[in-house]
């Protein structure tokens, strides 16, 4: 029955003169009964690291950032939140760690997921939490880059992130996914979900697959699959579903969605994708990446959040047009409500849906997106056309003896670029179950009997400011609250906090990159390990660092001028100057080390700290060892500008202290 509305809803829309006929009078109806439970709008943080500079703003900055995010009627409140269950690879803007970075050992306190996580619990306890894995330590696949070679070491290894997130933080994971737009296995799905059950886990459900709608004809002809599977979560659908979707009875999520800049046109997207999914793909849930572009914003994707939060060395942030779009159904719907039966297209172009909670309580949500204002990054967007129309509504069953509505309004003004954004105006009358509404392009009206939205407001954040062109770092920190030190973004390997025990005199406090073998990656990583920090504009500078080579054969860089990370990161050029346990150094234009600038003799060797210095200075670039001269002179035409960097020349254990850059 529901894939016969989803066609008759798409011949509609090659039948402009026939709707036409039809289409200025809306009814809004539940004595037929209701649509699909609606489960809720959200955000993710991770896939990977888009959260990584959140935490290192002070307050109350940081606080008022999660409020615009999580706080119920004050902003974005959104009900979902999604992270990265961390795998110490690249898994698109940098590396998450891993709960477990080796077999032997686990730690739930790396990374900020778990933090997260719980600010979002503390200011809505009834959030929907979910864990998915971008990537996995390179211990589960035992040297192959394939997780479901050992399926119930796999399962074990998720299900060890579930009950550490109840055992430690008191977080209850409300549903888990499979391995992030890669191909699931089944027989993996099905060990998970026995996993799940055997130790009591029976109400975390499954999403699969985070990817395309393949999975939606296989639960139709496994049993035991359509068993462990509660969602069939996809990515990026373009507001349409697939028959066997359909059929199969699941809940259909678009899982990850939006991905596209945070501009009013991004804003635009976000609308859209809202309503349509539902309207046209039956989709009840809908989940931002990302949550919050809290990233250097010249790594993969800049920007592409709800909202900015890219500079906490000056406190500022941007709350984008996105979060108000997001609270135009939040702030007026709740999971667990009902949408109705009666959601569509606008004659004239645009769509609508209304839900509600069965108690009398209606929501209305329209909006008039036009074509080349609201396409999203990915996929491409069909023509269509909008245009300003008078929509007339009829409210009958439940909804019959309703005489006003709460009013919430959102104008994209891409003229003037005066927006209006999420503005309450006055409620509307309805006159024995009527109402009209004159209708403009690139709106959004909230109608509603709801009455607690609120347009939540603090105070202007500081003004932004670029990174500091000087700055120091000891990582002399005896109890960090996070695992990684400020500012400093892992690409490839992962950078914690260490103490020292072996050395009693200045390198107690120490980073340490700590991933000893290649993970089994999701992205391109680099063969080398590398944490960038700073200012991608940066072009003469100096960079020094304490190194501690901890293997014979290793080694360990410096590095300015580096022009690519994230998703980019094996490409990476720039000014690396390496030292190694041999007693060798080298320098080159690339972090894969194949373009030498300078090699020779140092006498550097593993078990020893050494200093390294690092001057680069319009096109040529000298090095230091220990605070005499070691090279100079080497000639450097690219890249012209780029971030300081720390790494090692495998995966391979080694320290770093007393970092210091000075861009002046």
């Amino acid at each position: 029955k529901e894939a016969l509305m989803i066609s008759a809803l798409r011949l509609l829309l090659f039948l402009p003169a026939l709707s036409v006929c039809l289409a200025q009078f809306y009814v809004l109806d539940d004595r037929n009964g209701l649509g699909r439970r609606f489960d809720g709008i959200g955000g993710l943080s991770g896939g990977g690291a888009t959260s990584r500079l959140l935490i290192n703003y002070k307050e109350p900055y940081r606080s008022r950032i999660l409020d615009y995010l999580f706080k119920p009627n004050f902003g974005a409140s959104l009900h979902i939140l999604k992270v990265e269950i961390g795998g110490d690879a690249q898994t698109t803007d940098g590396t998450e760690p891993s709960h477990k970075h080796d077999e032997n050992e686990e730690n739930f306190f790396r990374g900020y997921e778990w933090w997260l996580m719980k600010e979002a619990k503390k200011r809505n306890p009834n959030i929907t939490l979910i864990g998915l894995p971008w990537a996995f330590p390179g211990w589960i696949s035992q040297g192959s880059n394939w997780p479901y070679t050992f399926p119930d070491v796999t399962a074990n290894y998720v299900v060890s992130w579930v009950i550490g997130a109840k055992q430690y933080h008191d977080l209850d994971i409300n549903y888990i996914g499979v391995w992030n737009e890669r191909d699931y296995d089944a027989k993996y799905i099905r060990v998970l979900r026995d996993m799940l059950d055997k130790v009591g886990l029976k109400n975390v459900g499954i999403i699969a697959a985070d990817g395309n709608w393949d999975i939606s004809k296989a639960v139709l002809v496994d049993p035991y699959l359509n068993d462990a599977v509660n969602v069939i979560g996809v990515h990026y659908p373009g507001t349409t579903t697939v028959e066997e979707a359909l059929r199969s009875g699941k809940l259909l999520w678009s899982s990850e969605d939006y991905s596209t800049f945070n501009n009013d046109v991004g804003a635009g997207c976000w609308a859209r994708i809202l309503n349509q999914n539902y309207v046209n793909g039956r989709m009840t849930s809908t989940i931002s990446w990302n949550l919050v572009a809290s990233y250097y914003e010249d790594l993969s994707f800049g920007r592409d959040g709800l909202m900015t939060a890219e500079e906490p060395w000056s406190g500022n942030y941007v709350v984008e047009a996105p979060i108000w779009i997001t609270a135009h159904t939040t702030q007026f719907a709740q999971p667990g409500w009902n949408y109705l039966q009666t959601v569509g297209h606008l004659t004239q172009g645009g769509s609508y849906v209304a839900l509600t909670d069965g108690k009398g309580n209606l929501t209305v949500i329209i909006e008039t997106m036009t074509h080349n204002h609201s396409q999203c990054i990915r996929p491409a967007l069909p023509p269509f056309s909008v245009s300003p129309q008078s929509a007339k509504f009829q409210l009958k069953g439940s909804f019959a003896a309703v005489t006003e509505l709460q009013q919430w309004y959102s104008r994209l003004d891409f003229e003037t670029k005066k927006d209006v954004l999420f503005r309450r105006m006055d409620p509307i009358k309805v006159y024995n179950g009527y109402f009209t509404l004159n209708l403009d392009v690139d709106e959004v009206y909230t109608l509603t009997t709801v009455t607690s939205g609120q347009k939540g407001l603090y105070p202007d954040p500081p003004d932004s400011a670029p990174f500091p062109k000087k700055y120091f770092d000891h990582f002399d920190v005896r109890n960090p609250p996070f695992s990684e030190a400020p500012y400093f973004a892992d690409q490839t390997g992962v950078f914690e906090y260490f103490t020292n025990l072996t050395d009693p005199g200045p390198h107690v406090f120490t980073l340490r990159q700590v991933v000893s073998q290649r993970p089994v990656t999701w992205d391109n990583d680099a063969d080398q390990t590398i944490s960038i920090v700073g200012d991608h504009n940066w072009k003469s500078l100096t960079v020094s660092c304490d190194i501690y080579i901890e293997t014979p054969n290793g080694g360990v860089f410096i590095a300015a001028r580096v022009d690519q990370a994230g998703e980019s990161v094996r490409k990476a050029m720039g000014v690396f100057y390496w030292v190694f346990g041999n007693g060798t150094y080298k320098v080159t234009n690339d972090i894969g080390g194949q373009k030498v600038l300078a090699e020779g003799l140092s006498g550097t060797r593993p078990g020893v700290w050494h200093t390294l210095t690092l001057t680069v200075q319009g096109y040529y670039a000298y090095g230091k060892l220990n605070g005499y001269p070691l090279w100079n002179n080497a000639i450097v035409l690219q890249p012209k500008n780029g971030w300081a960097a720390i790494g090692t020349h495998s995966f391979e254990y080694a320290q770093f202290d007393n970092f210091f850059v000075n861009a002046d």
